[in-house]
Formats: C-alpha cells, sequence, structure tokens
C-alpha cells in the first residue's frame, strides 16, 4: 500500500481498529481487557526519562525546557522497574483468555523476558560504575566530556550483551520462542482480536524502540553528535541537530531488530 509500501502499517491499523471485537466465553473479561493495557503503557511510560536533546526554546515563547520529561538519581532503575510490569500484561492476557494454549504462551514469554532482564540489569552496572550516576542525562553528559568516548567502545562487553538481551526482551527473531508462529500461532494474544490485540502489538513495536532509545541513552551518548564530529563542526550539538543524533541512533538499533529478522 502506498509508495514503497509506506503506508502498510496505516492500513493494518484501520484494518486492525475496524474488525469484530470478540470476547471468548472462558475468559475473565475484566483482566482480559485490561492485560493489552497493561502491556502498552509501561512501553510508553520508559521515555519520560529518556533525554531526546539538550535545553530547547518552547515554539513562539521565551521559555527553555530540557528535552526530557523527567529525571531522577536512579532514572535507570526506573527504566527496568517499568519494564518489568508489561510482563504482568503479557502473563494476564495468556491466562485471562481461558486457553491453555494461550497460559502456555504467556508462561514462555514472560520467562524468556525475566530471564533476559538479569542479563540487561548487569549489563548496566558497568555503565553505572564508569558514569558514577544512573541518572539518564549525567550519563549522556559523563560520555561526552573532553577525551571521553562513548561508552559502547569502552565498555564493549556489557554493550555486546545487552543488545542480545534487548532482542530477547523484545521477544524477536531469532528469540521469539514465546510467539512462534511456526508452532504457536500466536502465543498469549492467540484468542485476541480487533484493539485489543492491536495493543499488544503495538506494545511489540514501541518496546523495540524503548530499548534502542535506553541503548542509545547509555551506550552511544545520546543526544550528541558522533564522536569526534564535534571537532570538525562545531554547531553539531546546536539546534535541531541533538534530536535528529538521537533518532538517528534509535533508527539504528530498529535496522538491527528487522535485519535480524529478514
Amino acid at each position: 500500500n502506498g509508495p514503497f509500501g509506506l503506508l502498510q502499517s496505516l492500513a493494518d491499523g484501520v484494518k486492525l481498529a475496524l474488525k469484530e471485537d470478540i470476547i471468548p466465553k472462558a475468559a475473565d473479561k475484566v483482566v482480559y481487557l485490561l492485560a493489552p493495557i497493561i502491556a502498552v503503557v509501561p512501553s510508553f511510560v520508559t521515555f519520560s526519562v529518556i533525554p531526546f536533546g539538550p535545553e530547547g526554546k518552547v515554539p513562539w515563547t521565551d521559555i527553555n525546557t530540557p528535552l526530557q520529561l523527567t529525571d531522577m538519581p536512579v532514572a535507570v532503575l526506573f527504566v527496568m522497574a517499568i519494564a518489568s510490569i508489561g510482563i504482568y500484561g503479557i502473563v494476564l492476557g495468556g491466562w485471562s483468555s481461558g486457553s491453555t494454549y494461550s497460559l502456555l504462551g504467556g508462561l514462555r514469554s514472560s520467562a524468556q523476558m525475566i530471564s533476559y532482564e538479569v542479563a540487561m540489569g548487569l549489563a548496566f552496572v558497568a555503565v553505572f560504575l564508569y558514569a558514577g550516576s544512573m541518572s539518564t542525562s549525567e550519563i549522556v553528559a559523563a560520555q561526552n566530556e573532553d577525551g571521553s568516548f562513548w561508552f559502547g567502545l569502552i565498555l564493549a562487553p556489557s554493550f555486546i550483551i545487552y543488545m542480545i538481551a534487548m532482542v530477547g526482551e523484545t521477544n524477536r527473531a531469532p528469540f521469539d520462542l514465546p510467539e512462534a508462529e511456526g508452532e504457536l500461532v500466536g502465543g498469549f494474544h492467540t484468542e485476541y482480536s480487533s484493539l485489543k490485540f492491536a495493543l499488544f502489538f503495538l506494545a511489540e513495536y514501541i518496546n523495540m524502540a524503548t530499548v534502542s532509545a535506553v541503548a542509545t541513552t547509555l551506550f552511544l551518548g545520546g543526544w550528541h553528535a558522533p564522536w569526534g564530529l564535534i571537532h570538525i563542526w562545531p554547531g553539531a550539538d546546536t539546534g535541531y541537530w541533538p534530536v535528529l543524533w538521537f533518532l538517528g541512533k534509535v533508527m539504528f538499533f530498529v535496522f538491527i531488530f528487522i535485519w535480524l529478522r529478514g
């Protein structure tokens, strides 16, 4: 649909919204309806502590504001805590459907996500020690002091472990056993249809962007220009460029997700 298939996602969204909404007879209706919301909300909330850039001016005003919703001394722990809440949506979605297959799919998915969170948390420890902080904005600043490198270069083993863990955490190929379409049809969301299925679908793809944004912030210098470019082009970290650098790095990780599956 559309030029180069660019409108395919929009067409899929409209199709899902217009489909008949079916609730299985054996389902626990309240939990069944809440599960997709519990899955999708944490994936958006995580972005609240991710810095998209330095201070920016609000259009048509003289107000300067940081391009970050909030920051806290334990921001990275907040990210991990919120990510673990999303697992409840998957477990409850599988259980509340009233189907044995969905329940087993939910158990497989939650077991994998919990397992990879351990590796993910341990990969962060080296970053905390090197930056001397758990604040996302301070970690970004620590990577761009004079003479310093991105933590992805200095702490390459942690970076590689995190990259493997983030693919497992989001249940993407080749770690897609919980949703293996060949044998499970869909896993925990088999009994879902219409917009409720779309929310699970949305949660998975937003989580891809979320773990990519965390990787960018902790390992690739966040919103700062690619390492060394600032010495050649002093204006690379000003204006709208920081947001573009940040989005470019996030898209790099999203490309890796799609490339692995392809």
